[in-house]
């Protein structure tokens, strides 16, 4: 279904980042990811996989242009991007700080800007290429979640909304997944009654699966979802 395709996947030594990871290897992708921390999971999953690693802060606009470059160098344009890098942390919103708000709309959107910006070049000269951003059911439903972080997350749709607008003339593609709770990822945060009471909503009864996350990922960077565009899909069990 990837044959040959060359994707990059931010984050991916995260749990939902390295199902995703190992889903596009499956599918024959020449695949590259980012990490910031655990280069021990990041070279196992390298070596497991084929991937290529790269080790970066995605805010460092500098290290991502760096990359963007070495990746221009070595791989060509690329067909797809995965926005998957991001982290939440649980502040009520009374004791909540300026710097706890700038820290999430960093990690949950700017580098989503910088990384995309960096690389979108290549996507625009070759005419084509797939763009993945990863929000939450945090962005779109009524649920006590951090404020900023679903502030975050609901800026990721109207990213995404906008960029496949503009985009288009390119033939470039742009969607949004919108996972809801995963086991494994940000939903081992979530307190227990916070969880049940999800599932007593959820028409599925049980979480998802991050490898569930990484085989819509896999579609939407496939030929096969050539007439999907500008959409937020959410995979949540049915809330």
């Amino acid at each position: 279904m990837l044959d040959g395709k060359k994707i990059l996947v931010t984050g991916g030594t995260g749990a939902v980042g390295e199902a995703i990871v190992r889903k596009l290897a499956t599918e024959n992708a020449t695949v590259l990811f980012t990490f910031r921390k655990d280069r021990g999971k990041a070279e196992a999953l390298s070596k497991e996989t084929g991937a290529t690693a790269y080790q970066l802060d995605l805010l460092d606009n500098n290290a991502v242009k760096n990359m963007a470059r070495d990746i221009d160098e070595k791989f060509g344009a690329l067909d797809g991007l995965v926005n998957n890098a991001g982290m939440t942390r649980i502040v009520p919103f009374a004791l909540m700080e300026e710097a706890d708000w700038d820290e999430l709309m960093n990690a949950n959107l700017k580098t989503m800007f910088l990384v995309t910006h960096a690389l979108l070049r290549g996507m625009i000269r070759q005419k084509s290429g797939v763009i993945v951003n990863m929000g939450s059911i945090a962005g779109h439903r009524l649920l006590e979640v951090p404020v900023h972080y679903a502030t975050a997350k609901a800026g990721v749709t109207g990213f995404t909304i906008s960029l496949a607008r503009e985009l288009s003339r390119y033939n470039i593609r742009v969607n949004e997944i919108v996972p809801g709770m995963l086991n494994g990822g940000v939903g081992k945060m979530v307190p227990e009654p916070e969880m049940e009471q999800y599932l007593a909503y959820c028409q599925a009864h049980r979480p998802g699966e991050t490898s569930e996350v990484a085989e819509l990922v896999a579609f939407l960077l496939s030929d096969k979802s050539g007439y999907i565009n500008a959409q937020s899909i959410n995979i949540d069990g049915g809330i």
